[in-house]
């Protein structure tokens, strides 16, 4: 008798969550990709196995500080229905996780040690992060004076927005929202090392915190290229705007053409995907000292 498939409960830029019964999710990150909101037509290869093999290795390193969501990313290790699913095992292998349901806090957890993106952007008018006052004269690309944690909402539609501690206590309790800081602090701080001893600076990152059993737990992506802004040592000084092991050729590539930014996108060069692909790779390998062949699904 062949298997139902398990039941599709979303279908994200990049995430497919399936039901997996007995309190549990199957979480398969594809090959998808969105730059400026859209998602592109042109899958780029390995992808979504970087991201679960990062978030595996991250969980590992980081399991004495907090639980986690990971079951097991091993494919025998899944409910009966994945296998009815499209591509099958196959497929799954090495882009899927099995993880505890949680129930996840209404805010996004972002730790930044150096000052880039929006943070930069905010400094530039104000002299603020998130509304903290910060020294005067930091240069993009500076190390703040210790890392900070700066959460924001979680939009259903449109962009996230930056909030302030105050904010966040107003969204999730004052417990929670301390809890979640430390909690994050302190695993940035344990992965910044880590990845300062493979020649990596981790600029900021972006944490999913939930409470499984009642213990807030790290759930979702952990420190990914989607999630996170790794830029080389070696690469890397105040005032100027390092590389960043991301989908940075694929946005430079769209920023030169002549598209709106709304869909449909334009299609991808082969040499566009394979680049963006072979900087994610690095990323993995680079960050965590693993080789993506080693992993499941290669």
């Amino acid at each position: 008798m062949t298997p139902t498939p398990l039941p599709l409960l979303s279908s994200g830029k990049v995430r497919d969550l399936y039901d997996a019964g007995d309190g549990r999710l199957l979480m398969v990150a594809s090959d998808r990709i969105s730059a400026f909101d859209v998602i592109m037509e042109e899958p780029i290869p390995d992808k979504g196995r970087v991201l679960t093999a990062m978030t595996a290795a991250w969980l590992e390193e980081l399991s004495d500080l907090a639980p986690n969501h990971l079951i097991s990313a091993d494919t025998a290790d899944f409910p009966e229905g994945a296998a009815a699913l499209d591509g099958g095992l196959e497929y799954l292998a090495g882009r899927t996780m099995l993880v505890h349901r949680a129930e996840m806090l209404d805010i996004e957890c972002i730790v930044r040690g150096y000052l880039a993106g929006s943070a930069y952007k905010e400094y530039e008018r104000q002299g603020t992060v998130h509304g903290m006052a910060m020294p005067a004269g930091l240069l993009h690309a500076q190390a703040l004076p210790e890392p900070i944690f700066t959460p924001s909402t979680k939009a259903t539609e449109g962009h996230d927005l930056n909030i302030g501690m105050a904010e966040a206590i107003d969204i999730v309790g004052k417990e929670a929202a301390e809890a979640a800081a430390e909690l994050c602090l302190a695993a940035y701080s344990r992965a910044a090392t880590r990845a300062e001893e493979q020649g990596i600076v981790i600029c900021d990152t972006k944490f999913e915190l939930g409470y499984i059993d009642g213990r807030l737990s790290l759930c979702d992506e952990v420190l990914t290229p989607d999630s996170s802004r790794f830029w080389p040592a070696d690469d890397c000084a105040p005032g100027t705007n390092p590389p960043s092991f991301d989908k940075q050729p694929l946005r430079d590539w769209l920023e030169a053409q002549p598209w709106s930014k709304t869909p449909p996108p334009p299609p991808l060069p082969a040499e566009i995907v394979e680049a963006t692909s072979t900087r994610y790779v690095a990323a993995y390998e680079r960050v965590c000292g693993r080789s993506l062949a080693d992993w499941y699904g290669a």
